[in-house]
């Protein structure tokens, strides 16, 4: 094969550059994803992205002929083989399957997505946290809203942690970042679009009626959304706690709502 590559030192320059992809600002600059475990790397094989380099284990090569069989792409692909020891340590898993892909960042740069009375969109504004953010995406996926709309300050979508919480759902589903909230805003409002936004002041949901096609806004875990955005939403919604706890992390109410906002009865 004329793109095999086996390493078996961690000074290679092949080696050193793959591991560098997991910090995600090196990674983001070259406009490549690192992607590992069995499940993530076909979801974004049968989701159409072009790997530019396949990882595997000593003793996983097998699995390029069956991949090649499924996803004629791979064949293109440069393939790595590495040492146990050099695969273990370049994976940041803590019981590593042996594989692992390189794709290019995937593109949402093109037309905004939308669909006339049935589009449904997250925002999420300052999200931090890459459990929150990949379970949001897998909820947005699960719940088949059109995209999952994000202020450039939230935590990378495609960071490792983000990956592995989502469960693939970010290679289903378009992910477009935004300079900030108005510039979201923005965008919603030129589609006539009504923002509604998740707030603790917000009216109790069950008496509250919800648009065909909306934006369901979720803050920073720690803050919420902004006062701005806030002012800004057509709708300020929050969900009734009959006991104790003061507040649901990000992830849990974008669930609830996003879950209500698909199945609404309105809808």
């Amino acid at each position: 094969m004329e793109r095999y590559f086996e390493i078996k030192s961690k000074e290679n320059p092949r080696y050193r550059s793959l591991a560098a992809l997991h910090d995600r600002k090196v990674a983001r600059t070259q406009g490549k994803v690192f992607i590992e475990g069995l499940r993530l790397c076909e979801d974004a094989l049968k989701s159409g992205l072009i790997p530019e380099t396949v990882i595997l284990r000593s003793g996983e090569e097998a699995l390029i002929d069956r991949w090649t069989k499924s996803f004629p792409c791979v064949g293109s692909a440069d393939i790595v083989v590495l040492s146990e020891p050099l695969f273990n340590k370049l994976s940041s898993t803590m019981n590593p399957q042996g594989m692992a892909l390189v794709v290019s960042t995937p593109d949402h740069s093109g037309a905004f997505p939308y669909e006339e009375g049935k589009s449904r969109y997250i925002v999420l504004e300052h999200l931090q946290d890459p459990g929150n953010m990949g379970t949001v995406i897998r909820m947005a996926d699960a719940f088949d809203y059109t995209a999952v709309l994000f202020t450039e300050d939230s935590v990378d979508p495609y960071n490792e942690k983000v990956l592995r919480a989502s469960m693939g759902s970010c290679f289903h589903i378009p992910l477009i970042s935004y300079s900030d909230s108005q510039a979201i805003f923005d965008e919603l409002k030129s589609h006539k679009i009504p923002s509604i936004g998740a707030h603790l002041k917000g009216n109790d949901l069950r008496e509250t009626s919800f648009p065909k096609s909306s934006a369901l806004w979720i803050g920073n875990e720690a803050n919420g959304l902004s006062e701005l955005t806030s002012s800004c939403c057509d709708i300020l919604i929050k969900i009734p706690m009959p006991g104790k706890a003061e507040s649901l992390n990000a992830a849990s109410a974008a669930s609830i709502l996003g879950y209500l906002l698909a199945f609404s009865p309105d809808n």
